[in-house]
């Protein structure tokens, strides 16, 4: 168990942003989505989405906010969002085009899971941003999208 004590800073924090921009293209930052009944708790445990069971503490005074940098050092950084993970569930039509999903989910450091047949993207932004950088492959029928966003 990881022990968590306070908010450190902000992910579009100046002083974090290129430490935290190494850490995304080594796929070091984990989230830990905190649901909205542990939102205004000051001692919650969680498990972040790579599997680290963290034990949060906050000051009185601390007020925990989507996108709070929870740890931080040279190989990871945690950063809170609130609600539930999003996904973007996809499946390709064939072979080939599973690589195609792959090599630009790669590419692209998106993070994923697989399940069966399915890439889940897991979002951190708007859908309208993921779907962009596939559209040629959607409007080509190489991928179809399974709903669950």
């Amino acid at each position: 168990m990881l022990r968590l004590h306070g908010v450190i800073g902000h992910e579009s924090d100046a002083l974090y942003h290129a430490r935290l921009h190494a850490l995304e293209h080594h796929n070091g930052i984990e989230l830990l989505f905190v649901p909205s009944e542990e939102a205004g708790r000051k001692r919650f445990r969680l498990t972040t989405d790579r599997g680290t069971d963290c034990a949060v503490s906050l000051d009185r005074d601390e007020a925990l906010v989507d996108g709070a940098l929870l740890y931080i050092d040279q190989d990871r950084a945690i950063v809170a969002r609130f609600g539930r993970q999003r996904v973007w569930r996809l499946r390709p039509a064939d072979a080939a085009a599973a690589m195609k999903l792959g090599w630009h989910a790669g590419n692209l450091h998106w993070r994923v899971r697989f399940d069966g047949d399915c890439l889940v993207v897991l979002l951190d932004r708007p859908l309208a941003e993921y779907r962009a950088r596939l559209a040629h492959l959607l409007d080509e029928g190489e991928i179809a999208e399974i709903a669950d966003v």
